[in-house]
């Protein structure tokens, strides 16, 4: 067994890509992870700018929850239209680019790229957050627990689509029922007056007018939550059939999960008075005042745990997708466009992971420092993505085409007034990075499709009629001694042509008397010419007399045959110089010169 087979499994016939298809309960797991998980750290985002005044305004933070929760439930009808009109995925980018035009495309997809990848990064960071808080004396290895996290997660999900469903299917349904249960028994607790000390925010009076950009930038960071709502839209055709239908159900199912918890996260921290601590989070708060240190205490914080981490499985499903879409229009490497053993578009996810593990090292880990530029490009995405669809209703005039219009003009106009909103109030903390990220993102999209649509004119035939041959074929075999591969190379080349010459660089006058008498013994008739190097450079000499051949035979073709003994251990290699493939690599951009390998394999 191979490790690539252990750690992925055996690889997945083509035919079988249907049975690798979600139902809801498994899609639930996969592409709503992330928005779920959010709740964990939602309310604690939007309490922190609301401490800035003290605990004078924190009693806003349940009319600001209501906002957020009517919110959620304008982009989730929203993306359920999306949904219906394509049930093909691609999300935002797609509708953005068919009705807005390719550049809008491109704005929504790097955005949402962006969006993924701190998807990645705040939900590990965040979920490690969330083990320190139980157990302090890791805080020291933060950075790598999120990486060793990392890593399980881009396994899993090289694994396939299926299996990585069943295995985050558990602790998302475990995060759920736990945060669920603490929701209803805080609000029974203090409803009852189990909690005698559990007294709420104290309504102090401001002397000045209520600040308002603390407001803003609570209501700003508190929208954190619905980051990963787009997520069901965009992988409509990992569902089993009906696709769209199961689709729309589970984003529905997705929402009102989101938005009860949510709410009910924020009541009970208002109601038990739970502000924001630097070595414990708000839910970890709010967990042992509900249940005290106990076991169903450890069972939230390693659930909050799991789902945390799991919840970066969201990016893991959809930025792969995104990817392998926008490949396949020319923005992005071809590579990505390529489903690998498991079914699963595997270069992408390894891109993700890199990318993620970059960032986290970066940013130490610290959820704080994420957060900041997390939403802008969530939230220009949804903005984009609704604009389109309010096109889409002008120009196809479905079925119920004014319903759809209004859902999603009114999703268009509140997403757009948060992403100003988000936009204005962390600008400073570091959401600059996102609006500075986006153009450089675009700029080398729209580089990589100058370049593909190049090589396509490139590379078709200017006349389709038969062309003439070459006129001379010039064989040049490059040698530092002489051995059995240089003989096997020696047999390949006369057999493809009569003009066969093989070269040797002097760097030894010794050694090349040696060559020169072996030569004439092995050689089998083929010319020795050798090389003066008096700067000992081995690559320049053999370069400049292919340039002499190019120049006589102005009309030919050169062959250099590079003769390779291959080592039978991989790690073998390492101890023998790589001239063959230096040259290789100078001669690919040679006019009229091609290289051929010829390999000696050793016992």
């Amino acid at each position: 067994m191979s490790l690539k087979t252990f750690l992925i499994g055996q690889p997945i016939d083509s035919v079988k890509e249907a049975h690798e298809r979600l139902s809801k309960k498994m899609g639930l797991a996969v592409f709503s992870s992330d928005a779920l998980s959010s709740v964990a750290y939602a309310t604690e985002e939007m309490l922190l700018p609301l401490m800035l005044a003290g605990t004078a305004i924190l009693h806003y933070s349940m009319p600001i929850a209501i906002a957020i929760m009517v919110l959620i439930t304008l982009v989730a009808f929203s993306y359920m239209q999306t949904i219906r009109a394509y049930p093909s995925g691609g999300g935002a980018y797609t509708v953005s680019k068919e009705n807005l035009g390719e550049n809008f495309g491109l704005v929504a997809a790097a955005a949402l790229m962006i969006d993924y990848v701190l998807t990645v990064i705040v939900s590990i960071s965040a979920g490690v957050a969330a083990v320190t808080s139980a157990i302090p004396t890791l805080h020291t290895h933060t950075v790598l627990i999120c990486l060793a996290s990392l890593l399980l997660i881009v396994v899993v999900n090289l694994r396939g689509i299926r299996e990585s469903s069943k295995i985050f299917a558990g602790p998302v349904y475990i995060f759920v029922g736990a945060i669920f249960l603490m929701v209803v028994f805080g609000v029974a607790k203090y409803h009852t007056g189990a909690v005698p000390d559990a007294t709420g925010y104290p309504h102090e009076t401001l002397a000045n007018a209520v600040p308002w950009l603390l407001l803003m930038r609570a209501f700003a960071s508190g929208c954190t939550a619905l980051t990963g709502i787009e997520a069901v839209a965009n992988g409509v055709p990992a569902f089993k059939p009906p696709e769209a239908k199961n689709a729309s159900v589970t984003l529905v199912w997705m929402a009102a999960i989101l938005g009860l918890l949510f709410i009910g996260i924020t009541y009970n921290a208002y109601v038990f008075g739970i502000v924001p601590k630097e070595n414990e989070t708000v839910l970890s708060q709010l967990a042992s005042a509900i249940f005290g240190v106990g076991p169903i205490y450890y069972l939230i914080q390693f659930s909050t745990f799991l789902i945390l981490i799991l919840a970066a499985n969201t990016s893991f499903a959809d930025f792969p997708r995104l990817s392998s879409i926008m490949a396949r229009d020319y923005y992005l490497p071809r590579q990505l466009a390529s489903q690998g053993d498991k079914l699963v578009y595997s270069n992408g996810i390894i891109l993700l992971g890199v990318f993620a593990a970059l960032l986290i090292v970066t940013f130490q880990g610290n959820t704080h420092a994420m957060i900041p530029l997390y939403t802008v490009g969530v939230f220009l995405a949804f903005t984009l993505s609704q604009t389109g669809m309010v096109v889409h209703w002008l120009k196809n005039r479905e079925p119920w085409w004014v319903l759809g219009m209004v859902f999603n003009g009114i999703g268009a106009l509140a997403t757009g007034v948060v992403f100003v909103v988000v936009g204005y109030t962390k600008f400073m903390h570091g959401a600059w990075l996102v609006v500075a990220a986006i153009p450089m993102l675009i700029y080398l999209m729209v580089k990589v499709n100058k370049h593909y649509k190049s090589i396509a004119e490139q590379l078709i035939p200017d006349d389709l009629k038969p062309l003439a041959n070459y006129k001379h074929h010039s064989v040049i075999i490059p040698v530092g001694g002489v051995h059995s591969a240089v003989v096997n190379a020696i047999k390949y080349a006369r057999a493809i042509s009569d003009d066969v010459v093989a070269i040797y660089v002097c760097l030894d006058t010794r050694k090349a008397s040696i060559t020169k008498a072996s030569w004439d013994k092995y050689g089998m008739g083929v010319p020795l010419i050798v090389l003066d190097s008096p700067y000992r450079s081995v690559i320049e000499p053999v370069v400049d007399y292919i340039e002499e051949v190019r120049n006589i035979h102005k009309d030919g073709v050169i062959t250099v045959i590079l003769p390779e003994f291959v080592p039978s251990r991989w790690w073998e290699h390492l101890l023998h110089n790589q001239t063959a493939l230096l040259l290789k690599g100078i001669l690919l951009f040679k006019k009229g010169v091609v290289s051929t390998s010829v390999p000696f394999q050793l016992r």
